[in-house]
C-alpha cells in the first residue's frame, strides 16, 4: 500500500494585460474563448471539455500529451464576481492517479486602461507526487497563452 502523504504549497503570479478587466474575465468565463488558451498548446490534444461557468458549476478538461500521458482537470466554481474575481477548487489527475487538490483565486484589477491579473493558488500534492515547481510554471504558461489570446 502506498503511504498517504500531503505536501502543501502556494504561489502568487501576476500578469498585466492591455485590455479592460471585462475582456480578461470573459476569456475565462466564456467556454469558447477559454478553449483558445486553456491547454498545452500543440503538445496537448483535448479529449474532453465541459464548462458550466457559474457559482456551483463544474468544469472538466481532459487531454493527452504527446508522451501519451493523460491529464484531467476537474474544477468547481465557488465564488464569482463578474469582472473582479473567481474562486474555484480543482483536482488534477495524471492518467488514473490523483496528484493534487487546489484552491485558486483569480483577481481582475483595473490598471490604467488595462488589467492586472493576480492568481493565487494553494495546493496539496498527494501520495508522493513531487511537483518541483511545475504547477506554478504551468499556470504561468497558461496566463501567457491567455494574454496572447486577448490580442488575436
Amino acid at each position: 500500500m502506498t503511504e498517504a502523504t500531503a505536501v502543501h504549497s502556494s504561489f502568487t503570479l501576476e500578469r498585466t494585460y492591455p485590455v479592460r478587466p471585462a475582456r480578461v474575465f470573459a476569456a475565462w468565463a466564456d467556454p469558447a474563448l477559454k478553449a483558445r488558451w486553456f491547454g498545452g498548446g500543440g503538445d496537448w490534444t483535448p479529449l474532453e471539455r465541459f464548462c458550466d461557468f457559474r457559482e456551483g458549476g463544474h468544469e472538466r478538461a481532459v487531454g493527452r500529451w504527446k508522451s501519451g500521458l493523460v491529464t484531467a482537470f476537474d474544477a468547481h466554481y465557488l465564488d464569482i464576481v463578474p469582472d473582479r474575481r473567481i474562486v474555484y477548487s480543482y483536482v488534477m489527475h495524471m492518467d488514473d492517479r490523483r496528484i493534487s487538490v487546489s484552491l485558486a483565486t483569480i483577481e481582475y484589477l483595473p490598471d490604467g486602461t488595462g488589467t492586472r491579473l493576480v492568481v493565487t493558488e494553494q495546493g496539496v500534492f498527494l501520495d508522493g507526487y513531487e511537483d518541483k515547481g511545475s504547477r506554478e510554471h504551468g499556470t504561468g504558461f497558461l496566463m501567457d497563452r491567455m494574454g496572447a489570446s486577448l490580442t488575436d
